[in-house]
């Protein structure tokens, strides 16, 4: 099976695969609210401390596993850890997956109807929109017909294909968005906002909340970069791509920052709007400007392209699982991965309508957020640390150095093999703790008193 799995044809291709797995709604859509939310600056260098030491070295950690055994999370569980139950991670990792498709693909929905509508010349009313019933449905379906139609085309033709174009396209959309938003008067107190600390800011709360969004930025913890680690060949050097990928994705967020905090501070918004800053703010924001509705598109377009790019890593993990643990064709593996992500979010979506809300809520909460906070809260947290710990105690410590290393003839060790090793035994851990605190409120209950 390993010496017939598809390889990225180039280097360059699987850097964008993987840099476009990070890179996703979480930094255009969720970051700007987080930071806005979260003190500005202050937030920024809390999530700037967690991406370098904690991020990197777990994303690392899934790029080794992957590229140690060419296999799927689960298989690869299995190849390094023989006759143990660590294969189940590789299926917490898919069913973690699915379940953030799900709602993702609810707000992915909402902007292709947004960039639609701003072609024609209009935006709708988002509390309307939302909560219609078949509006919603119709967008989001659209949009796991496109990620369905990709993955068919299989590792290279599909989706580094997508990514050579789409990774190019989101950075040239973030530069002329950016350099609109920085023309704009009061752009300064934008840029201020975003890169002038208040210390005293940093919190609890700030320090938490800058983790859980280094979590789903870059998309830890969940075994995206694991399959994609596993299509990388052996001469892809895994440390510098693991610190490619977590630079790209700190500045595709930064930019985003800087297209939307300058803009707010132009026309007197608060940045602090929260989950709706995108689809209720931001559009009257871009309406004030010249050319408004052209920025307008193309803002969502920015989105349609980040929540695809992102989206097709999340439905090809349990792809692969079905490919090649349940021995399924690409094409059915395919069809049954993003149908199943396809009927949860469509429990997702009829969350927002009046009709559906109260018999779609469990605990008071909507399906749709239930399955955000589960997700990024509980099981990405508990499934990073059980990563760390196997790669930082369980997995074979010469496998681990040899492909840490990228092989290396000369029998020396890379400088920061050793802080990468005390950052998945150690560090990685501690620091997740402190999520699932924060997941069970225990931050909220001491802020309280």
């Amino acid at each position: 099976m390993t010496t017939e799995r598809a390889l990225f044809a180039t280097k360059l291709g699987g850097v964008f695969a993987a840099v476009g797995s990070a890179v996703g709604l979480g930094n255009v859509w969720r970051f700007p609210y987080e930071t806005g939310s979260h003190g500005g600056a202050a937030f920024l260098l809390v999530y700037l401390a967690c991406v370098l030491l904690l991020g990197t070295p777990l994303l690392l950690a899934e790029l080794v596993l992957g590229r140690a055994t060419h296999q799927n999370p689960t298989g690869a569980f299995r190849k390094l850890a023989p006759g143990t139950h660590w294969y189940l991670l590789g299926y917490l990792g898919a069913f973690c997956m699915i379940l953030i498709v799900a709602f993702y693909g609810v707000v992915a929905g909402w902007t292709l109807c947004y960039t639609t509508h701003a072609a024609l010349g209009s935006v709708p009313d988002f509390a309307a929109f939302s909560s219609s019933l078949w509006g919603p449905l119709l967008w989001m379906t659209l949009f796991f017909c496109i990620n369905g139609a990709i993955l068919l085309g299989g590792v290279r033709k599909g989706i580094e294909r997508a990514s050579n174009i789409l990774m190019p396209l989101l950075a040239v959309m973030l530069v002329v968005l950016c350099i609109n938003s920085l023309s704009l008067d009061n752009a300064r107190a934008g840029l201020e906002f975003l890169f002038y600390p208040d210390f005293s800011k940093i919190d609890a709360m700030v320090i938490v909340s800058a983790l859980g969004q280094s979590f789903f930025s870059i998309s830890v913890g969940i075994c995206c970069l694991l399959t994609y680690g596993s299509y990388l060949p052996n001469s892809t050097k895994l440390g510098r791509s693991a610190l490619t990928i977590t630079l790209l994705d700190t500045l595709f967020a930064i930019l985003s920052g800087i297209i939307i905090f300058p803009a707010c501070f132009a026309f007197q918004v608060q940045p602090d709007q929260g989950p709706g800053l995108a689809f209720v703010t931001l559009p009257d924001v871009f309406q004030q400007m010249p050319g408004g509705m052209l920025w307008c598109f193309a803002f969502f377009l920015l989105l349609v392209v980040a929540a695809l790019t992102s989206s097709l890593s999340m439905l090809e993990t349990p792809t692969a699982i079905l490919q090649e643990e349940f021995h399924m064709s690409r094409k059915k593996a395919v069809l049954v991965a993003t149908t199943i992500g396809w009927l949860l979010s469509i429990l997702c979506a009829l969350s927002f309508c009046p009709d559906f809300s109260d018999s779609l809520s469990i605990g008071g909460m909507i399906v749709f957020d239930l399955f955000d906070k589960t997700t990024a809260n509980i099981i990405m947290p508990f499934s990073a640390t059980l990563m760390a710990i196997f790669v930082g105690w369980v997995m074979d410590k010469k496998l681990l150095r040899d492909n840490v290393n990228n092989f290396r003839q000369d029998g020396k060790t890379v400088w920061y093999y050793k802080p990468f090793l005390m950052a998945v035994r150690f560090i990685a851990p501690l620091c997740i703790l402190l999520i699932f605190l924060n997941g069970l409120g225990v931050f909220e209950l001491f802020s309280r008193k």
